[in-house]
């Protein structure tokens, strides 16, 4: 058991406080408090930087969820940075491609591009610096350069031949004479210009502050931005699944904007848990908690094989209903109170036995039926021979295994909280847009081909996707926020570090370098949806003795090397004021930076 070990201190402040899975994007971001800007200005510049140095796990062309505390408005607000479908996205189109699941590389999974619009509505609607300001940073490391991370290196290596192949503007970016090695230096100078552009055309708006960013928006969603997008997303390019046209179109990107929504809360002993909506993955953390408060899992060990399990079996029986019941609740009916009340947890609770069960099992909330994907059994049987390796792309080559996400938290001395997961628009994904320096997002690998289901696709539905920020309070004030890369595991990594500090009280980089795991139970989120059932991945840290006592209980192990699991940032602030962060050494490069 790691205990109280840690990497690296907790490191405290009072000026403000920047975590992110970057650390170029953690000094940015601090830069701009610094500046005397705001946590959400901070945000804005390291999810900006997040897109120029960490492009296999983030782009401008993906989406940013967000969740945040305003304490000018002293309340919780969900941030919805998620682009929606394509209207022409049908579940018929699908079938007319012969197609049973979206394809998770190439074109056709493309939705609208969230990230620009939600960092124009954040630094709108609460930050305080201009576009030049926030946008700088992200322009210095594409026109003059960054290192190359081993993974970025990593994934260029292993994509390669696919892209150079099929993706020629991909391959012009990024491989030149080869793929990088790491810590190269590397550039976007095309993401540059494009930055420069949309901060001029802003600019050009005049001295108010509001206008510019409109403007700006405007260049994004309706000018420059969209043509290049609305003339290249519907060629025919190769994906994993053969060749494709796009049905994204410059329609779909002017009908959208990032909007603000409230938060779905939980109460957690004397704390206020907030989340997404049910278009994100993120009520699945509440649903866990909501089995787990009637547990005293503060009285057995942080990594032990009892706790383990509790944890494990309570989040099966959640992610069951995140498969039955979670989408856009703009377009579905999602039974969210149902699924949080606490006679239904009661009923659910019970079925946490003694041993590891291998049934995926969604409930009947509010008398709904649950409904899962007629693949499932397909699905099932396709992992089970081998066919699916751990989301790596078997008929196209590219290296999908590394399609990641970013996070990144902030904390200031004006009492304001923000949790980000900026992610998708994949460098190895889709094809490099020629001019603008990246490419769209893959989102709607998320969505069902399947009619009917929850999470089917959908015209200009959003789908459920896995990003899942995290902010909560205490007493009504803000206390933490935190988040990790991931996909499906978000949820079951917070929750490791959320019990570690709350039940265990262990400090934020104690509770972050503890050892991690997850189980693989229901299908991926990812294509090709590959499903696990009854597998749990489990840090060899624990100890041979606890893995040898989950094995007992029926879980079917997978044991992952020390410090593989998660990349895990927090920030927090205590009762006097003081900030505090921490950041997880399993990404390496993540850091906490404050002053």
């Amino acid at each position: 058991m790691a205990g109280n070990f840690t990497t690296r201190p907790e490191i405290k402040g009072t000026l403000g406080i920047v975590a992110a899975t970057h650390y170029l994007a953690a000094q940015s971001g601090m830069a701009m408090l610094e500046r005397g800007g705001n946590a959400f200005d901070a945000a804005v510049a390291a999810g900006l930087v997040l897109h120029v140095v960490e492009p296999h796990q983030c782009g401008p062309g993906g989406e940013v969820p967000a969740i945040g505390y305003s304490a000018a408005e002293g309340e919780v607000f969900v941030l919805d940075g998620q682009g929606p479908l394509p209207e022409a996205a049908t579940p018929a189109r699908f079938a007319e491609l012969g197609l049973d699941r979206v394809p998770g590389t190439g074109l056709l999974a493309a939705c609208v591009p969230g990230a620009f619009g939600a960092w124009f509505a954040l630094l709108d609607r609460f930050g305080t610096l201009g576009l030049r300001e926030v946008f700088a940073p992200a322009i210095h490391y594409a026109k003059h350069g960054f290192p190359a991370l081993a993974s970025l290196a990593s994934v260029l290596a292993k994509s390669a031949e696919f892209v150079g192949t099929n993706w020629p503007s991909t391959a012009a970016l990024w491989l030149g004479d080869g793929p990088p090695i790491p810590g190269q230096r590397l550039w976007n100078r095309p993401l540059a210009e494009t930055f420069e552009r949309i901060v001029a055309e802003g600019e050009a708006a005049g001295a108010d502050r509001s206008a510019q960013i409109e403007q700006a928006r405007r260049a994004v969603y309706e000018g420059f931005v969209a043509e290049a997008i609305d003339g290249f997303a519907r060629q025919v390019v190769s994906d994993e699944a053969g060749e494709h046209a796009g049905l994204l179109g410059g329609s779909d990107l002017a009908r959208w904007r990032a909007s603000l929504e409230p938060a779905v809360r939980f109460q957690y002993r004397d704390l206020e848990v907030c989340k997404t909506g049910p278009w994100g993955q993120g009520p699945v953390f509440l649903q866990q908690l909501a089995l787990l408060e009637e547990m005293e899992l503060g009285a057995l060990g942080p990594t032990s094989a009892e706790l383990i399990h509790l944890v494990t079996e309570a989040s099966k029986l959640a992610f069951a209903d995140r498969e039955a019941y979670y989408g856009d609740p703009r377009k579905v009916e999602v039974p969210l109170s149902g699924l949080l009340d606490p006679a239904y947890s009661t009923t659910r609770r019970a079925l946490v036995g003694d041993r590891a069960n291998h049934e995926i099992r969604p409930g009947a909330p509010e008398g709904f039926t649950p409904r899962l994907p007629d693949l499932l059994d397909q699905l099932i049987a396709e992992a089970a021979r081998g066919g699916m390796d751990r989301g790596v792309v078997p008929r196209s080559g590219i290296e999908a295994a590394r399609r990641d996400t970013t996070h990144l938290d902030v904390a200031d001395r004006f009492g304001n909280l923000i949790s980000v997961t900026p992610s998708g628009g994949w460098l190895q994904a889709s094809p490099t847009i020629p001019g603008l320096g990246f490419c769209l997002g893959t989102r709607a690998q998320m969505c069902w081909v399947q009619d009917g289901l929850a999470s089917s696709v959908r015209p200009g539905g959003r789908p459920r996707t896995t990003l899942s920020p995290s902010l909560v309070l205490r007493d009504g004030a803000p206390w933490l926020a935190f988040g990790t890369p991931g996909g499906d595991q978000q949820d079951q990594w917070t929750m490791c570090f959320f019990l570690r500090h709350v039940e265990h009280g262990l400090d934020l980089q104690a509770a972050i370098d503890a050892p991690n795991w997850h189980h693989a139970h229901v299908p991926s989120s990812f294509a090709p949806r590959d499903a696990h059932p009854g597998e749990l991945v489990v840090e060899t840290s624990v100890g041979e003795e606890v893995l040898a006592a989950l094995r007992e209980r029926g879980h079917r192990v997978v044991e992952a090397p020390p410090y593989s699991l998660g990349r895990l940032t927090a920030v927090g602030r205590l009762g006097d004021g003081m900030l505090r962060a921490g950041a997880d050494a399993r990404g390496a490069q993540a850091y906490a930076v404050g002053r």
